[in-house]
């Protein structure tokens, strides 16, 4: 029998959710007004699913939303007095909104956290990360390029994506497109089942583009719809490459550069609070789906 891989989408926004505490734009308050579903921040949850039965899941990402994430989607909740189908977390790079969600976790509880040297390094220089005891939560480095088994029948593995450092660790010139192990992306692989994970990209270099042509699933980095999003309204001075993220749109956007590389379907996720791909209505959501992609939504089930 082939192996199922199933994704759940915990989290489909960008750091600060949707709505964003402190925002008032208009996703925001649309958001608030029940008119847009609010969104978690950015995670998805992985399983080798053998006809419906599942028991062992990773988490790619830990957000602060986790609890909540974790109440939401009934597969995820405890399978015993203190037993969890969640048996692994998988970090992409240092961002507070994939890495504050580890503290959540803290009970306790047996699971593996696999993550690069690089990130392992931002863990170990906050001693708050510390309340996480090691005599439960074993810390695995994983070198680039190497499958490693994720959970029980799905294997993994990290490449190097175009990113910058945590914005918590930015000092003097910061550059935004590192290629190494500061951030990655994932291949997830059941069988001969795969999806890959790309949350964060400021770049798709000719390697990255070479690895996903002809595949069938691609789970990408939709921080921001055009690079000057942000500014135009009024609510930072960022643009979408300052942030590390490539917008969607634009002759060096996601969809221009994903568009001859034949992947089966295209989905957005990591997607910020003032990206108006959030409006069903809006000509930008138009413009997204007849290009061909789909956009994240919590709860959101991927199967292959």
């Amino acid at each position: 029998m082939s192996n199922t891989l199933r994704a759940l989408v915990l989290g489909a926004a960008a750091g600060g959710g949707l709505p964003q505490w402190n925002c008032g734009c208009p996703n925001c308050v649309a958001a608030r007004q029940g008119k847009i579903k609010p969104q978690h921040q950015s995670s998805i949850a992985v399983t080798s699913d053998d006809n419906g039965n599942t028991n062992e899941w990773a988490i790619l990402n830990t957000s602060p939303d986790i609890r909540s994430q974790i109440l939401e989607n009934p597969p995820l909740h405890p399978i015993g007095l203190r037993e969890t189908p969640i048996k692994s977390v998988l970090l992409t790079n240092g961002d507070i909104d994939h890495i504050a969600g580890l503290l959540i976790l803290r009970e306790k509880q047996a699971f593996n956290v696999y993550l690069t040297h690089e990130i392992a390094k931002v863990i170990a220089e906050n001693p708050i990360f510390n309340a996480l005891d090691r005599d439960f939560v074993t810390f695995h480095e994983i070198e680039l390029d190497t499958p490693f088994e994720l959970v029980a029948g799905v294997t993994a593995e990290l490449f190097a994506v175009p990113g910058k450092v945590p914005l918590f660790m930015e000092a003097g010139e910061v550059i935004t497109d590192l290629e190494g192990e500061q951030t990655v992306g994932v291949k997830l692989q059941s069988g001969k089942k795969r999806i890959w994970y790309i949350p964060g990209c400021a770049k798709l270099t000719d390697k990255i583009k070479a690895q996903l042509k002809g595949e069938e699933i691609v789970l990408f980095d939709g921080t921001v719809f055009d690079n000057e999003e942000m500014k135009r309204r009024q609510v930072g001075n960022k643009t979408g490459a300052r942030m590390g993220h490539m917008a969607m749109s634009g002759d060096d956007g996601s969809i221009a550069n994903f568009k001859n590389l034949d992947v089966s379907r295209k989905i957005f996720i990591h997607i910020n609070n003032t990206n108006p791909v959030w409006d069903l209505g809006s000509k930008e959501r138009q413009e997204v789906e007849e290009a061909g992609w789909e956009v994240t939504y919590d709860g959101m089930e991927i199967i292959t």
